[in-house]
């Protein structure tokens, strides 16, 4: 009988075994991935493991996200190497910590309701990007040091493990799902390479991760406004990127388990797990997507893989780093492809030829910035302004107008659709101001002034009447649209009437 646990969660059910075992994979495999990008960042690679720990840690317990994994990431690295190149390590344990600052007030503001206006192309291409961009990092552990790709022998023992290891990882749930597929893949290829001594590349041969506990340390910077000036636009990107990495990861993991993260509490989770990060000598961080979904696909769902993860990858760094290093790369890399496979939104291309031209766009270039800048901020936020000028454009083309003269000669416009600054063009080529009546009226019913571009055309329309001596009523405006009229009342001269009256 499973044995079940509550923690932190009291309205989840924890399966003790699955989250500990599964906890373990996921330190295994948060090794080979924080050593290299911290070494990305021109970083010591226990800065990486020491963030990893760290993020994994703080957002684990405070998170908005149970079974979510955070780490030291590569967006993070790119964002903040050329600050390592120019100033060093000191000021990077500082921008981490400015950036928590800004998630924290982020969290507070609730701006993590902002991720309702990231459009499904726009999470569709970032994903997909990230899938490949996973994927192609894999292909480094098939070169030798010079870069030149492997050949022979060592190419085929590093193939056939790979093999073996994706073999695994998608047969052995087929069969049972007592341990994750993941970890027996991982544990079987270290057998066969260490009793049959097989030659292949280990993650040892990366950097060595010896250490020990994360060193509380305060930065060693001057505290000038020119230190700001140097590390605030960093913390800006790294505190955006972060946030970014992380909601869209929460979103996916919600859209797998079925279940509902809270994005406001994630924010200050993660600014508190950046600051901590910062003080404790490490990068600094944000939500792993890889190792997230590793966690995910092997049934954990609760708070505590995430801590078992943590935990364990500090036991590591302490004590256990000579075993750990002793790790064939290839199973590792067989893991990570899986992941890719997985992360990949296959899902998109299926129904590539159902989407509206438009979204197909939206995703491609999102998918396209991703891979080429790596830069997954800039990929959104390009990909959220496409959205919004198409949904603009579409919206533009929806006004409309119905025209009758009542049996007083006032002629009416019944107006259909959106007014605001792209429809306004539209509203305008609707009116006859030459040959209407001496009366008319423009009725808002199925109609919303939306901005101050339109209540500005509606001031010029009106203007335009009254130029030539004839009156205008507006009738059936809306609380928000009425609110935005009186507001501008002293600038328009139009008059605003009850829809009962007409």
């Amino acid at each position: 009988m499973k044995q079940y646990i509550r923690l932190f969660d009291f309205s989840q059910k924890v399966n003790y075994k699955t989250e500990i075992l599964s906890g373990l994979t996921v330190a295994i495999a948060l090794v080979p991935e924080a050593v290299a990008f911290a070494l990305i960042a021109g970083l010591s690679p226990l800065v990486g493991l020491y963030a990893a720990f760290v993020m994994g840690l703080v957002t684990s317990v405070l998170g908005g996200r149970p079974g979510m994994i955070s780490g030291a990431t590569g967006a993070v690295a790119i964002v903040i190497v050329s600050l390592v190149k120019s100033h060093g390590v000191e000021y990077i344990f500082a921008t981490v910590i400015l950036a928590g600052i800004i998630q924290i007030s982020a969290g507070a503001l609730r701006l993590g309701k902002l991720m309702r206006l990231v459009p499904l192309p726009v999470v569709y291409g970032f994903v997909n990007g990230l899938a490949i961009i996973i994927f192609m990092a894999q292909l480094d552990q098939f070169k030798d040091t010079s870069g030149n790709w492997l050949t022979g022998s060592t190419l085929y023992i590093i193939l056939g493990l790979v093999v073996l290891t994706m073999l695994i990882i998608w047969g052995l749930p087929k069969i049972t799902k007592a341990i994750p597929a993941s970890l027996v893949a991982i544990l079987v290829v270290f057998a066969l390479v260490l009793i049959f001594g097989i030659d292949t590349k280990t993650v040892g041969d990366i950097a060595s991760i010896q250490g020990g506990f994360p060193p509380f340390h305060i930065p060693e910077i001057p505290f000038t406004w020119e230190t700001l000036t140097i590390i605030l636009p960093y913390a800006a990107m790294v505190a955006s990127v972060g946030l970014i990495e992380s909601l869209l990861t929460l979103e996916l993991i919600d859209e797998i388990t079925e279940t509902r993260g809270r994005t406001n509490k994630e924010a200050v989770a993660q600014g508190i797990a950046n600051i901590t990060s910062g003080f404790f000598s490490g990068m600094g961080g944000c939500a792993m997507i890889g190792q997230s979904l590793i966690n995910i696909s092997n049934g954990a769902r609760a708070r505590l893989s995430g801590i078992v993860a943590s935990v364990g990858l500090l036991m590591f760094i302490m004590f256990g780093a000579s075993l750990v290093e002793r790790l064939p790369m290839a199973a590792l890399t067989g893991l990570m492809i899986m992941v890719s496979i997985g992360t990949f939104e296959w899902v998109s291309v299926k129904i590539l030829n159902k989407y509206p031209i438009s979204d197909i766009i939206i995703m491609g270039v999102v998918m396209l910035i991703t891979l080429l800048f790596d830069d997954l901020a800039l990929a959104v936020l390009v990909g959220v302004v496409i959205a919004a000028l198409v949904f603009a454009w579409d919206s533009a083309k929806r006004i409309r107008a119905r025209k009758h003269l009542d049996e007083k000669g006032v002629k009416h416009y019944e107006i259909y659709g959106p007014l605001f600054f792209g429809s306004i063009k539209m509203f305008n080529e609707k009116f006859d101001i030459a040959e209407d009546p001496k009366e008319i009226i423009i009725d808002f019913k199925e109609s919303r002034i939306v901005d101050m571009s339109a209540i500005e055309a509606v001031n010029k329309l009106t203007e335009r009447y009254h130029k030539v001596g004839k009156k205008v009523y507006i009738t059936n405006v809306s609380g928000a649209s009425h609110k935005l009229l009186i507001k501008a009342d002293k600038m328009i001269n139009i008059h605003l009437l009850p829809s009962k009256e007409y």
